[in-house]
């Protein structure tokens, strides 16, 4: 073979090996996308559950107790509503921000902020205040989740229930302003907590 034919078939190889390179490149890609999305979505899920929530002693042996003793955790019809359903949002891109948001989390499990139960209940009124900012930013989106307005009947409710809520709805309000302890317990001076951030507290709560 002479020189100008193999300078002549070099146009051909380089094409070949870029072809190989740029198909390598791609599926590399594609795996590596696979596998990252399959683990960030596996973190995702695993750190959105029960156990995970109460792995730390800090929210077993505080939260968690007291919302096992409340309708959320046993009730006659047997449907739980667990950590997650009320305090991460379902919608993909909000669950996300909640999780950036929660990451701060670990910063003070480190620093013990709230490592026994006398530091806890110092700091729980500023939490709860915290919960029920958001839940009145996003209008109780995790509470209707599973409780919608249009679905009520007030039939099947007391009186005063359905009244309460006939009142509600009609002023705008949404259920954080009258449910806020539910599923835990309220911390000393909630009222004035409420009032003084504008959280609408109703002639229930008076």
């Amino acid at each position: 073979m002479s020189t100008e034919d193999f300078e002549g078939s070099r146009p051909g190889v380089f094409r070949r090996v870029w072809k190989y390179l740029a198909n390598a490149v791609l599926l590399t890609g594609i795996v590596l996308g696979v596998v990252l999305w399959g683990g960030f979505n596996w973190a995702m899920e695993a750190t959105n559950n029960e156990a995970f929530c109460i792995s730390c002693h800090e929210m077993k042996n505080n939260v968690y107790e007291e919302y096992t003793e409340t309708i959320h955790y046993m009730n006659r019809s047997g449907v739980r509503a667990t950590c997650a359903d009320c305090h991460v949002p379902k919608e993909w891109i909000h669950k996300v921000v909640r999780k950036i948001q929660a990451s701060r989390e670990l910063y003070h499990k480190v620093m013990g902020t709230i490592s026994t139960r006398e530091k806890f209940l110092e700091r729980r009124p500023e939490l709860a205040l915290r919960v029920w900012k958001s839940m009145k930013a996003t209008d109780s989106r995790e509470c209707r989740n599973c409780h919608g307005e249009m679905y009520m009947d007030f039939e099947k409710q007391t009186e005063r229930a359905a009244e309460r809520h006939e009142e509600a709805f009609d002023k705008g309000m949404t259920c954080i302003d009258c449910h806020k302890g539910i599923a835990h317990q309220l911390p000393r001076g909630w009222k004035e907590l409420a009032k003084k951030n504008g959280l609408m507290p109703t002639a229930t709560e008076e």
